[in-house]
């Protein structure tokens, strides 16, 4: 008797879009997810250059805003999750962005 070992590789992505409607994300097999930004408060509120700035790493299978904190895996996008942070949380972080602001102008 023989066995075929099939190794199954989650969803990865290849690039990632912000714009002002959504989030899109192309993966490496073609396919391209594309969620409401809505979803993710911290990319509604981040700035066009923070949205653009963005990692891709794990074999595609996470995306990382340095600017924003912001952390999401390939497969909870493809799942449909939205971002899981608390509303205390992101006020938190939002006031963070507004103190900053005032020490830079």
């Amino acid at each position: 008797m023989s066995s075929l070992a099939v190794e199954v590789q989650g969803p990865r992505g290849k690039s990632v879009k912000v714009s002002d409607e959504g989030l899109a994300a192309d993966l490496v097999d073609g396919r391209t997810i594309v969620a409401p930004l809505a979803w993710f408060p911290r990319l509604w509120h981040g700035t066009p250059q923070e949205c653009n700035h963005f990692e891709i790493f794990g074999d595609g299978a996470y995306i990382h805003w340095p600017d924003l904190d912001e952390d999401l895996t390939v497969a909870g996008l493809l799942a449909g999750q939205r971002s899981g942070e608390s509303p205390q949380s992101l006020k938190k972080w939002l006031d963070s962005r507004k103190t900053r602001s005032k020490r830079r102008g």
